[in-house]
């Protein structure tokens, strides 16, 4: 190895226990985390100091976001199922299950972007109370997040499956990340819809 190749891509540091790319990658999810208690606590706080609170079923599409939450649970198990093809040495499977935890995230993103159409047809906005503020910047910053995912996962069923000729294990690596961080993208929304939808 050349002393200017980055070490411990592929195998474990003996430090920390984890390649190089895993424990970045839970760092940045640390950060994630921190960005995303931030605005549930904001949240919080806001309702608890309201006199009184809108029911999020009274105001929100209940069905809608049921059905993109049963979406994002699908996308989850297709992500963890594109990573286990590799671990099986199944590139073919990889690229269908890849493809399909796209082609679910996209259609998050087309129905949570009807449910905005329907919010600004009918003149609600982040401006109308501090309900919807509150509704549009965690639904839109995970919308973005969601977006992000897409991007990344897009790269890795095309350009960045190159990778996978000349360095298999180091590829399934990158395929790993990319689901820790699918699954926390999922996760916020299983925060998310009870406590913007039902509560």
């Amino acid at each position: 190895m050349s002393d200017n190749a980055i070490r411990y891509i592929s195998k474990p540091h003996p430090v920390t226990g984890v390649t190089n790319s895993k424990l970045g990658i839970w760092c940045f999810l640390a950060s994630e985390v921190m960005f995303f208690g931030g605005l549930f606590s904001a949240y919080v706080l806001l309702r608890a100091s309201a006199p009184s609170w809108p029911r999020g079923s009274d105001l929100l599409n209940v069905p809608l976001a049921t059905l993109n939450t049963l979406v994002l649970i699908t996308s989850s198990v297709t992500m963890v199922m594109a990573w286990a093809s590799l671990a099986l040495k199944d590139f073919s499977k990889y690229k269908r299950y890849m493809a399909a935890t796209i082609l679910l995230a996209l259609v998050f993103l087309v129905v949570k972007s009807i449910e905005y159409a329907h919010k600004f047809e009918h003149h609600y906005f982040p401006a109308t109370n501090t309900f919807y503020a509150i509704y549009f910047t965690l639904t839109g910053l995970h919308g973005l997040h969601v977006l992000g995912g897409v991007v990344v996962n897009t790269y890795f069923l095309f350009p960045g499956s190159a990778l996978w000729k000349n360095d298999p294990e180091q590829f399934q690596g990158r395929i790993e990340c990319a689901g820790l961080y699918w699954h926390f993208v999922d996760l916020v929304w299983i925060f998310l819809f009870p406590v913007l939808y039902l509560l």
